[in-house]
């Protein structure tokens, strides 16, 4: 039988010779099958795997349908189930939204990408999606990174997906891609950032590799003034959870020590319960570096962030 993971639409049981009467019967409390949705039954009567969702929301939709959103993003490798499946049609579709598929009609239909057999919307299309959705500057934020940490995407690739698509939904998004742009990595990082725009303190850039005079490689710190030689460093336990990376952070800052940087250690809790202590540690340690003569040590010349 035409069935996929276990999953077949009832026009496709009707072809076969299988009659309503029977569908019916067979998808009752108890049977042995079970309706996901409207013309979809799975041909068992036990909770469905998230395979067997998503199938079922794709034949639910259609030939045309593609899997986007949190969804599309499962079958490329990243995070979990989500609660309901995003799936884009041609705008001129009319199928409605159910409790487990969210439909969106576009008129932007992206060339699908196989994935385990499954057509899903290029990455960039899909996390973008995905953060449209998002309730919260934070959430938009960590899923974003999330991606684009493991280099599946970059902030260029998401910019330019913003432009040719919607705006609807795109205020989140269009903040996590411009920090993206200034090199920011992660959600601490970008609550810190703004911190030091709030400062008024001259230009730092993020994740820019510093060098001694002679080219050395020194470390590359999360926040850096390179006016004064200021490294800053958002902390965390994480990065400390063995012998190992503990004893890398220390040889790290130590290099910057020696060679007369200025280091302000930041906890990720401190960013978001007391920025206003943050606050005035940066510009206290700013005051400090800008009281010895700046090092003699080199920024690498990149793309510069702006405030």
């Amino acid at each position: 039988m035409a069935a996929v993971s276990g999953v077949i639409s009832v026009a496709t049981l009707a072809s076969f010779g299988v009659s309503s009467s029977t569908i019916v019967a067979r998808c009752k409390p108890g049977g042995p099958w079970r309706r996901l949705l409207p013309g979809v039954v799975q041909l068992t009567n036990g909770y469905p795997t998230p395979r067997q969702r998503v199938v079922a929301a794709l034949t639910y939709c259609g030939d045309d349908a593609l899997l986007t959103g949190r969804a599309a993003l499962r079958e490329y490798g990243f995070g979990e189930e989500a609660g309901e499946v995003h799936v884009l049609l041609p705008d001129r579709r009319r199928k409605q939204s159910t409790s487990l598929v969210r439909v969106e009609r576009t008129t932007r239909l992206p060339v699908p990408v196989n994935r385990s057999g499954l057509p899903c919307a290029p990455i960039p299309r899909a996390v973008l999606d995905a953060a449209r959705l998002c309730v919260t500057l934070d959430s938009a934020r960590a899923l974003i990174a999330s991606v684009v940490q493991r280099r599946a995407v970059t902030a260029a690739e998401l910019a330019v997906e913003l432009e040719e698509g919607s705006v609807r939904g795109s205020a989140l998004p269009r903040i996590v891609v411009e920090e993206m742009d200034a090199n920011v990595h992660s959600v601490p990082e970008a609550v810190a950032r703004k911190i030091w725009q709030s400062t008024g303190l001259p230009e730092m850039v993020f994740n820019r590799p510093i060098r001694t005079s002679n080219g050395v490689f020194l470390a590359q710190p999360d926040g850096w003034i390179d006016s004064v030689g200021l490294a800053w460093e958002i902390d965390s336990v994480d990065w400390h959870a063995t012998p190992e990376l503990y004893a890398a952070t220390v040889e790290r800052r130590t290099r910057m020590q020696d060679q007369l940087i200025v280091v302000l250690v930041t906890i990720p809790r401190m960013v978001y319960s007391d920025p206003s202590a943050v606050s005035a540690s940066l510009r206290a340690h700013f005051a400090l570096a800008a009281q010895r003569p700046r090092p003699p040590v080199i920024m690498d010349p990149e793309r510069r962030a702006t405030g």
